[in-house]
């Protein structure tokens, strides 16, 4: 189904129609498809990845919270060897896949009590569902780890690594390290976009937002540099207004194009802060994932990419499976690869794996300004 979506930055951009722009969508998702395959192979590229976010990359953190925002349970997990792990996926997810690209183990929940020692070795993940860049956001579901409180869990496991390592080895260590940060998406959703329990939409207009958004960003992103990490992937926003769960809310076969254009400010924000991150951080590269772009492109041209069904979750319940999220138990639609999104927020592990592909190969409109295959080759 023709999805309507549109960009924020030039709403023009993304409903280009005509050969020329259907040529290159296919050229580069044809790129992308035919990567090398998501294993573990050969050296490491990375001593260690660090991973802060929401339930896009949460690996098992709220397995251990006192939060209603949990996916421990079948079938989240199916296609894991039927494990649920408290990964928000049919399988793996966005960092899960990534770590196989960079030649390391993906890295463990941080509120796991295993979580210690040599096992930190190789990074930490502190993602939290329902976490959000503002501590607020999310606070109907329960206990979550909000930005600030992930920076702070991340200076306690360097805290033990520096014990683990000469000063030297400890800098290099930091210096040489990936983090990846994936954040604003429990913003919206589950704060802006909720006026009857949150009242940030009745006190800052859409643009306003944004830069409370991306002030509070910018001030944990400088933390990360003083406490010695210099190579930062920062994912934008996706197209939440496509999500099942807001597609439910639109007429039939539509996005909900309101709530795709307010995140504009702040993927534009974002990308800007990382120009000038980049300028005034000596020794520090930081890299914007364009996810919309990137998602946007799969929504408009699911075929290219493989996809048959990109407009309703593979289990859910009600209009386009996204009114309810995936229930425990409920019986998921039997062909998962041929869909974009799992559940009524979250993608397949199939859209996961062309969204890495995107931000580990891709140009600078993928991921600006270079990739993270890039970067991680760079000293």
């Amino acid at each position: 189904m023709r999805s309507n979506l549109k960009t924020n930055t030039n709403s023009k951009k993304m409903r280009i129609q005509g050969r020329g722009y259907a040529f290159i969508v296919a050229v580069v998702a044809s790129f992308i498809l035919k990567q090398p395959e998501l294993l573990v192979t050969g050296q490491a590229t990375v001593p260690a990845m660090f991973v802060l976010g929401d339930s896009l990359v949460d690996v098992g953190n709220n397995n251990f919270l006192a939060s209603v925002a949990r996916a421990n349970y079948l079938p989240y997990g199916i296609d894991l060897n039927f494990r649920p792990t408290g990964r928000f996926s049919n399988g793996m997810n966005f960092v899960d896949l990534l770590a196989q690209l960079l030649g390391i183990s993906s890295p463990p929940p941080f509120a796991d009590p295993t979580t210690w020692g040599t096992r930190i070795l190789g990074g930490v993940n502190y993602a939290s569902a329902a976490g959000g860049i503002l501590d607020e956001s999310g606070q109907h579901y329960g206990d979550r780890f909000s930005l600030s409180q992930q920076v702070v869990n991340l200076e306690g496991t360097l805290s033990q690594l520096r014990t683990m390592m000469s000063p030297q080895n400890f800098t290099d260590y930091l210096k040489k390290s990936l983090v990846v940060l994936v954040f604003g998406s429990n913003d919206y959703l589950n704060n802006y976009l909720m006026p009857n329990l949150y009242s940030s939409s009745f006190r800052y207009k859409p643009p306003e937002f944004a830069n409370l958004l991306i002030n509070q960003y910018a001030r944990q992103l400088l933390t990360l540099y003083s406490l010695g990490l210099r190579k930062v992937f920062i994912a934008g926003v996706g197209p939440l207004g496509c999500i099942p769960n807001q597609r439910a809310t639109a007429p039939p076969g539509r996005c909900v194009d309101s709530v795709n254009q307010i995140l504009g400010t702040f993927n534009q924000g974002l990308r800007s802060l990382v120009d000038q991150l980049n300028q005034r951080s000596p020794g520090a590269i930081y890299v914007y994932g364009n996810t919309y772009r990137a998602v946007g492109d799969i929504l408009n041209n699911p075929a290219t990419y493989g996809f048959s069904i990109a407009d309703r979750a593979c289990c859910g319940t009600g209009r386009n499976q996204g009114q309810i999220t995936c229930l425990p138990l409920q019986n998921p639609c039997p062909n998962r690869s041929q869909y974009v999104f799992w559940d009524a927020f979250h993608p397949t592990q199939t859209a996961n794996s062309i969204l890495v592909r995107r931000a580990f190969y891709g140009p600078p409109t993928d991921a600006y300004p270079v990739n993270v295959q890039q970067m991680t080759l760079l000293p």
